[in-house]
């Protein structure tokens, strides 16, 4: 699955298309988004890596392969993946039972992802979704039902981010409320981005957030915007100096 364009591997708008490819794919329930589902990411690199953000956002079991120590160690470190064990029994064992209480987890198991790949066939183990894998073996999985994840395409929207020129933390979270005021509530993918993807990002979201919006939303949450930071004014003293810019750096604009 390649990044979009234009976009690093890991950037936060690269992670959304693939979280918004995740929800094409599947239908994603209002309530536990793709729990239940597994996904077989394959070898952890920079694409699976936005790939494995995707779905912990999107709420799905994902499983994936590493032999590299560096890696593994990386993975861990940024909230790639919550568990690194050295067998796909172990693997197994996690995510049976997170699968069964429909509960976001992500596992890799210390190999490669020629030998996870033939380990699960072995097994019978078979993902619901599958990221594109090289391996040959890979397309059994797609003939006994796993389906492939569609790819990102061109986004209809505009990804959009804000952040602020001082205490993020405090901040960041009330732009997100204006956000998702003016998102649907029956966009049930867009609106389950904008409460989890701050916690699932980790320091990637540390200083900017963000969500696809159209010309139209975009407006609205910038009167959103206007209005939040009035009515802290008036309240308490306080504002911030908001940047909304979308991915282009020509759009920035402040508030």
């Amino acid at each position: 699955m390649p990044p979009p364009a234009n976009s690093p591997a890991n950037s936060i708008p690269a992670i959304y298309q693939v979280f918004a490819a995740l929800s094409r794919t599947i239908e994603p329930d209002e309530q536990s988004g793709l729990g239940g589902k597994l996904l077989y990411a394959g070898e952890i690199n920079d694409l699976s890596r936005s790939l494995l953000y995707a779905a912990n956002i999107a709420g799905a079991a994902s499983l994936a392969a590493s032999p590299d120590p560096a890696t593994q160690r990386q993975a861990i470190r940024d909230g790639v993946v919550d568990f690194l064990v050295t067998s796909l029994e172990e693997a197994l064992r996690i995510l049976k039972n997170e699968i069964r209480k429909h509960q976001t987890v992500s596992v890799a198991v210390a190999t490669s992802s020629e030998t996870l790949t033939a380990q699960m066939l072995d097994r019978g183990v078979l993902p619901d979704l599958l990221a594109a894998l090289p391996s040959d073996r890979a397309k059994t999985f797609l003939s006994q039902g796993a389906r492939e994840i569609a790819a990102p395409g061109q986004p209809r929207e505009e990804f959009v981010s804000w952040s602020v020129d001082r205490n993020p933390a405090r901040w960041l979270p009330r732009l997100d409320i204006c956000a998702q005021a003016i998102v649907p509530a029956n966009d049930h993918p867009r609106q389950r981005w904008l409460r989890l993807a701050p916690r699932y990002l980790g320091r990637l979201a540390q200083r900017q957030h963000g969500i696809a919006l159209a010309a139209g939303e975009l407006a609205r949450f910038e009167v959103e915007v206007n209005r939040m930071l009035e009515r802290n004014r008036i309240e308490s003293g306080e504002t911030a100096q908001v940047t909304i810019a979308a991915i282009s750096p020509e759009n920035a604009h402040l508030m």
